[in-house]
């Protein structure tokens, strides 16, 4: 077999490599991935749903589309079977050797390669890596005030599948000085954008109260191991998703490892799942062992 031929048959097994941008919702993350994904030699992006491949949308279906906020998000984690299979077929018969996931925590970008079977990301991006803080409060006064988002393709392309929720495109030219803090050089493009108006932004975002979370969680735990007795919940929230304190009571004899582990998934996946929320951390306190 020739050295050329066993390159080839190589290079179809080389994992890929897989890159991560992760920022706060409406920090900028879409404006400034294109460029990024340059500075790597990156020709796939991940971006709420969509798979972008040299400035086309080539599967998946955009998370901007959806009605409410909600179900946005669902697209965004690529929560649907059928979602996600889909865009993985597409990836493996591509055979994209290094991609960029956008997403706005590392939770988020986890989930994603793994729903997506790609490898975890190799290098993680903070969006303050990248942009100053003025640019992120410009950029997240574009999204809250505004109600700008954007698509890093071409304004054809969303014309071509998402005419409903196009609004206008956009041109900049971005420097690596610009972008990349610390850079030499002022060498950069000309990169076209487009900018959309979202389906569940003309409604309004729908928030979740604790105590609904709370009622949730009592429920989760109560299908999950109706033996476990809850003392307490706690909820903090913050831009990135919700963070649980539940202290429980458990009957003497009980594997404790195995079942709070157990407990701790089947929260994260049934809620996830309902809402569309993340679930950032379950922690779980043992407050007593108890008869049976």
């Amino acid at each position: 077999m020739s050295t050329g031929i066993v390159e080839s048959v190589k290079s179809l097994f080389k994992p890929v490599q897989v890159y991560a941008l992760v920022g706060e919702s409406g920090t900028g993350k879409s404006f400034r991935s294109k460029l990024l994904a340059e500075e790597y030699g990156i020709h796939a992006i991940i971006d709420d749903g969509l798979l972008i491949q040299d400035d086309k949308i080539v599967a998946g279906r955009s998370a901007k589309r959806e009605k409410t906020y909600m179900g946005a998000v669902r697209v965004a984690l690529f929560d649907d079977k059928d979602h996600r299979d889909s865009v993985a077929r597409v990836l493996r018969k591509t055979h994209i050797r290094k991609i960029l996931l956008l997403g706005t925590s590392e939770k988020m970008v986890s989930k994603i390669a793994m729903r997506l079977q790609l490898p975890q990301p190799q290098k993680i991006i903070h969006i303050e890596e990248i942009a100053t803080k003025e640019e992120i409060e410009k950029a997240v006064k574009s999204r809250h005030v505004e109600g700008k988002h954007v698509i890093p393709v071409p304004s054809i392309e969303v014309k071509k599948n998402y005419p409903q929720i196009f609004s206008a495109s956009m041109r900049d030219f971005f420097s690596k000085r610009k972008l990349f803090k610390g850079k030499n050089g002022a060498s950069g493009k000309m990169i076209e954008k487009s900018i959309v108006q979202p389906e569940f932004s003309k409604k309004g975002r729908v928030e979740i109260s604790e105590a609904a979370l709370t009622q949730m969680v009592m429920h989760c735990v109560s299908e999950c191991d109706p033996d476990v007795r809850i003392k307490k919940i706690s909820i903090k929230t913050d831009a990135r998703g919700y963070r649980l304190l539940v202290t429980i009571d458990v009957p003497f004899g009980t594997q404790l490892t195995g079942k709070v582990h157990r407990l701790q998934q089947y929260i994260i996946d049934k809620i996830e799942s309902f809402t569309g929320i993340l679930i950032e951390e379950v922690s779980i306190i043992i407050d007593k062992i108890t008869k049976n």
